[in-house]
């Protein structure tokens, strides 16, 4: 089995580098149709200069400006998403058992111990965050701690060190700095055609160039409007199949698949409503805190896949 892992997280590598490289190549060009659409949109007759060199420097501007935000978002992310989930750092003299718990997971991981950090939040759920295993966290709400036994806070706890160890923390994080980065273009191309007033009849300007504006611009919208979607679905369909392997994962780690079910179960059946959850942090905890839209878990749109399903899957290991 462990020899399976490690092939699973070598593989989930090699895709994350392929995914990465391919969304890193669309954001280059969404960049580049994106910014030509906005120059031309701010003056016209800058088509009378246009050549492919021209263009090819424009996407390429672009794309530095781009990579360069992607860059100090992706190294300062971790702290950003504690701080908008009202994490805070946890020394081991307040909580002994949790760190013990932390650690022990951490060692049959064999990555370094991560940060531990705590949320004030009656809701029970947890998340992993980081760039790698030397730089990684993990956080727990205070209802988790509170409503868990020590078997099932170290499934949720498995879970959570599997998404480290297994880099899940890296690829989501680049794939939200990624996927940021898209819909920051996209709305800025939408403000800048809404405050410019722009007549059709400016895309006719230059020396029989005109044409060539237009198929700028038409690809423009369409980028403008189908590429932050489209974006957005990949990203969750990852995000569920993640899921699944740190379900795994976290299994190979326990030896004990019930601490994990029981512990799923405890959270779907939980009322309570994570206050400091939104739509954007909402893909990084182990179960969905917003309820509405874990209802909907078979849907395209999803985070995470039916916790339902995932239980399944688990007690079919005990069966095993």
């Amino acid at each position: 089995m462990a020899e399976t892992f490690r092939d699973l997280i070598a593989d989930n590598k090699r895709k994350s580098f392929l995914l990465v490289v391919v969304f890193v190549l669309f954001t280059l060009v969404v960049a580049g149709v994106l910014a030509m659409a906005i120059i031309f949109t701010v003056d016209p007759g800058l088509v009378d200069h246009l050549s492919w060199s021209t263009g090819i420097l424009v996407g390429a501007c672009a794309a530095v400006v781009s990579f360069l935000l992607m860059y100090l978002a992706y190294m300062s992310g971790d702290q950003l998403i504690l701080g908008i989930s009202g994490a805070r750092p946890m020394e081991k003299s307040t909580d002994p058992q949790l760190f013990n718990v932390v650690e022990e997971i951490a060692i049959a991981a064999g990555i370094p111990m991560p940060k531990v950090y705590l949320i004030h939040d009656s809701a029970p759920n947890a998340f992993a965050t980081g760039r790698d295993p030397e730089h990684a966290s993990v956080a727990i709400t205070t209802g988790l701690r509170e409503k868990l036994n020590r078997e099932e806070l170290q499934g949720v706890l498995a879970h959570e060190v599997s998404h480290i160890r297994n880099y899940d923390i890296r690829l989501m994080m680049l794939l939200a700095v990624l996927i940021g980065t898209i819909v920051m273009l996209a709305d800025f191309f939408w403000q800048i055609q809404w405050f410019s007033g722009r007549r059709s009849s400016s895309r006719d300007k230059g020396d029989g160039k005109g044409w060539i504006v237009l198929v700028i611009f038409i690809l423009a919208i369409l980028l403008a409007a189908i590429a932050p979607l489209l974006a957005q679905i990949i990203q969750l369909a990852v995000s569920r199949q993640r899921e699944y392997l740190a379900d795994a994962s976290a299994v190979e780690l326990t030896r004990n698949p019930l601490g994990l079910a029981n512990a799923l179960r405890k959270i779907d059946d939980d009322p309570e409503v994570l206050e400091s959850a939104n739509r954007g942090t909402a893909h990084l905890y182990i179960a969905n805190p917003i309820k509405k839209f874990e209802a909907r878990a078979n849907s395209v749109f999803a985070s995470h896949p039916p916790i339902k399903d995932r239980i399944r899957r688990l007690l079919a290991l005990v069966r095993q």
